[in-house]
């Protein structure tokens, strides 16, 4: 039991004892005690009050007399107002190290046969551009997520829904035909996905073309844009898709792949991964025969240009567009039939889409759609919402081929980790050097991404994100790599020595008291979302481990038991590092 829980189980008895009044323990939140005030955990007494009768600080007072008496973990206590500080004993952090030291899965809930089943949707790639530095958050994010939620005891399943469908695909085809004489991914030398949307951005550039050309012989930039000859050609070839033709067919299937092949090389490298992949050309029919439903029960209804809308008007919202008048499906449509297969494929507890928050009135329209068309969870989906990411130079356009690209982005940050890690690599053998080199650049890459709270848009800087003193990956890595040289120079025979009588300092109780707050951090990660509530407590714990190793010595410690119990802790350190980077997807090196 961890000290928090053995405090709230001791408060909890001591307002039974002392007022009378039955208490939930889980309702007694022990809080670190802050800098300024003498303790380890503070108690807020203030829910008391009505069981006491008496004032906050006679209340707290109280308490505390209760809790140094009864309670084997507390020493003393203060009283400042309402709030009551605790100070523990300090042999007792000794046996809070030796427990974690011993929980192999600590800070993690089991995953059971009657865990809940969440399934989490990231990436959502177009099969017409690689992926960019967009994705990359997307990526990073919903990788994380799944794996933080999987810490707190749910079943998880990875999904992503591929957009392969679609007037942008058509655009990268048609401009293959016109300008690519048959060239393939092998004959260019490239990656599939970097092939086809250089395409897409051939066509952009010849459309743009053909408005200027329109618009100076005297159309408006609407009328350009409606008779453009490049435009009408990818929606015929679009209609031509969806009725089956299998000349675009075979030509879509074969870009596609090309596209597959580049994506699976990119995520492989990413390290991030899926369970079930759905495309939208298998999940827009889907969609399409239930908005049919829909119009059919009335819940719709159908524009004299043959169009499918909904009206959200009694919802606060407006209308929204759900079949074209061509009777060609939209992206809502297509999340439609995407959320109906998936409900019949796993029996969902909870659906978590991360998707952009310039995603967020889409998803608050399917919300109200689902729950329209009969299905329960509609209302209970959860859009993970997150801000962009900008560049010093601002903001990304894919149609003018001016996107930071995922893989050049990899291969630069693995790259300037080898500048920034020159002369600093000490022991580390020439054949580990390269990946020791891809740990540091992508895990620089990754922890400078999720250490900002998600709702919020980022500023991403490559050079900031490999600082070897600041909170960085690299940082954090170091401090690992650091620990896990002093434990290979350590003699085994420190393992085996007695430390139960060891009382810690301050600075020792501050780093126990931090790794034994690990499990509730996760599980706030968890309520909230948020992988940068990981990755802030992972560097806080790495920041106090390094005061420490550099104001007291550790090897060089005379007294065998003080330097086997800061051998532990060392190790203990290293272990809750590597387990809350591996929420993160972050690798740790051993040398470094």
């Amino acid at each position: 039991m961890s000290i928090d829980n053995i405090l709230a189980q001791a408060t909890a008895e001591a307002v039974k004892a002392l007022y009378g009044a039955e208490v939930a323990a889980e309702s007694i939140v022990p809080s670190t005690t802050k800098k300024e005030f003498e303790g380890n955990l503070t108690i807020v007494v203030f829910p008391f009050l009505k069981a006491s009768h008496k004032r906050p600080e006679d209340t707290a007072q109280e308490i505390g007399e209760y809790l140094v008496a009864n309670c084997d973990a507390v020493e003393k206590f203060n009283v400042i107002k309402g709030f009551l500080n605790i100070t523990i004993k300090p042999s007792f952090w000794t046996s809070v190290l030796q427990s974690v030291a011993a929980d192999e899965n600590f800070g993690f809930k089991p995953v059971t046969e009657d865990s809940r089943l969440v399934m989490i949707e990231y990436s959502s790639p177009n099969t017409n551009k690689p992926l960019h530095l967009g994705h990359v958050r997307n990526n990073l994010l919903g990788f994380s997520l799944a794996k933080i939620m999987e810490a707190n005891g749910n079943k998880v399943v990875k999904t992503n829904i591929v957009n392969d469908r679609g007037i942008h695909i058509c655009k990268s085809m048609l401009a293959w035909l016109k300008w690519g004489n048959g060239v393939t991914p092998e004959q260019a030398g490239k990656k599939g996905d970097h092939l086809i949307g250089d395409f897409y951005v051939e066509f952009d550039k010849h459309y743009k073309a053909e408005l200027k050309e329109l618009m100076e012989g005297g159309m408006t930039q609407e009328e350009a844009e409606r008779e453009s000859a490049l435009m009408k050609e990818a929606r015929v070839m679009l209609k031509k898709w969806e009725d089956g033709d299998e000349e675009v067919r075979s030509l879509w299937r074969t870009m596609n792949e090309w596209v597959y092949a580049g994506f699976d090389e990119t995520y492989a490298r990413m390290g991030v991964g899926f369970d079930k992949i759905y495309y939208e050309s298998n999940t827009y029919l889907e969609g399409k025969e239930k908005v049919l439903e829909g119009l059919d029960k009335g819940i719709f209804y159908r524009k004299d240009d043959n169009s499918v809308w909904a009206d959200l008007t009694a919802d606060g919202l407006d209308h929204k567009l759900l079949l074209r008048t061509d009777g060609t499906s939209v992206y809502m449509t297509q999340d439609i039939g995407t959320a109906k297969l998936r409900f019949q494929d796993f029996p969902i507890d909870q659906m978590i889409y991360v998707v952009g928050n310039e995603q967020n009135y889409h998803f608050q329209v399917l919300s109200l759609l689902l729950d329209k068309l009969g299905f329960s969870w509609g209302k209970d989906l959860i859009h993970f919402s997150y801000g962009m990411v900008e560049l010093p130079n601002g903001k990304m356009k894919s149609r003018e081929g001016t996107v930071v690209d995922a893989d050049e982005l990899m291969d630069e940050m693995i790259e300037t980790a080898r500048k920034m890690s020159e002369g600093r690599l000490k022991g580390v053998p020439e054949e580990e050097m390269d990946n020791v080199f891809r740990i540091i650049g992508l895990g620089a890459l990754k922890y400078f991404i999720l250490k900002v709270d998600p709702r919020k848009n980022m500023l991403f800087n490559p050079q900031e994100s490999i600082d070897f003193n600041g909170n960085t990956g690299p940082f954090v890595q170091y401090t690992y790599a650091r620990i896990r040289s002093v434990l290979r120079k350590s003699e085994e025979a420190d393992a085996a020595t007695d430390i139960t009588a060891y009382e810690p300092n301050d600075k020792e109780i501050e780093i126990i008291q931090r790794i034994a707050d690990f499990p509730s951090v996760v599980s706030e990660a968890g309520r909230s979302y948020s992988p940068a509530v990981i990755a802030n407590y992972v560097f806080e714990l790495a920041k106090g481990y390094n005061q420490f190793y550099h104001d007291y010595s550790i090897l060089k410690e005379e007294d065998g038991v003080a330097r086997a119990f800061r051998l532990s802790l060392s190790r203990t350190v290293a272990d809750i590092i590597r387990r809350g980077f591996s929420l993160l997807g972050v690798e740790v090196p051993e040398r470094m």
